[in-house]
């Protein structure tokens, strides 16, 4: 089985689980260290000529991550293209098994069967708190309605305020977002890298946690550490 993989947590989610199953990936997909595989350009600008001429046996994408008329041209270039849809921690389960079943993995991974056990009992706080999530600045824009990383959240204990928003990713005014009040703002470093010295300082009232996107936003071996490295960083931001 040839795969291309335009989706970095499934990019790390093949490598680990079938060995030798990838031979494309994209610029973006970093896990795991030191992966050998020819580069295709990006999630949303994939080189096609250069996957076409892998001649996979698959590709596989996401519809959230990847842009449909793209899609379209691999098909309509005789490519199969395997598409997930994955907007809570329950179906991120369900369809990492079928991408893996559709590479061939003929056995359950060990790291699938880790991260359920990890999300069946996750650790909570003494209370739950509220949290905005902003993914990128300039312009501000914050998680909305309908998404993984606000159903990750969720399931820890925290409730971002515009998980009702009609969007699923508002722009929201740097105003509005400390108006809001939230007991905590969650700064993950993809896909806008935030970091000590940018970020906080534009909620200086408010306490801050700087998470990994990795483990916030990736749907892959991750999940398996998820609940422990993001409650960890979360319980620091109100110390």
């Amino acid at each position: 089985m040839r795969t291309v993989s335009l989706v970095p947590s499934l990019t790390e989610a093949v490598a680990v689980s079938a060995p030798g199953c990838l031979v494309g990936a994209t610029d973006w997909c970093s896990h795991p260290a030191g992966l050998d595989v020819t580069r295709v350009g990006g999630t949303k600008n994939p080189d096609m000529d250069r996957i076409v001429a892998l001649a996979p046996d698959l590709v596989i994408a996401n519809e959230e991550e990847n842009r449909a008329p793209d899609l379209a041209a691999l098909r309509a270039a005789g490519v199969e293209v395997l598409v997930t849809e994955v907007r809570d921690v329950s179906q991120a389960f369900r369809e990492l098994a079928r991408v893996l079943d559709a590479c061939g993995v003929g056995s359950r991974p060990r790291w699938l069967d880790e991260a359920e056990a990890a999300w069946s009992s996750p650790p909570l706080p003494e209370r739950r708190t509220t949290a905005v999530v902003p993914i990128w600045r300039r312009p501000w824009m914050v998680l909305g309605r309908d998404t993984f990383a606000g159903d990750v959240l969720a399931r820890l204990g925290v409730d971002h305020l515009y998980a009702t928003h009609e969007d699923r990713y508002p722009r929201i005014g740097l105003d509005d977002l400390r108006a809001a009040a939230p007991d905590v703002v969650v700064l993950p470093d993809e896909p806008y890298r935030f970091t000590a010295d940018d970020g906080p300082e534009a909620f200086p009232d408010l306490p801050c946690a700087l998470v990994s996107g990795r483990h916030l936003t990736w749907y892959g071996p991750s999940l398996a550490e998820a609940p422990r490295v993001l409650s960890e960083a979360l319980r620091a931001a109100h110390r």
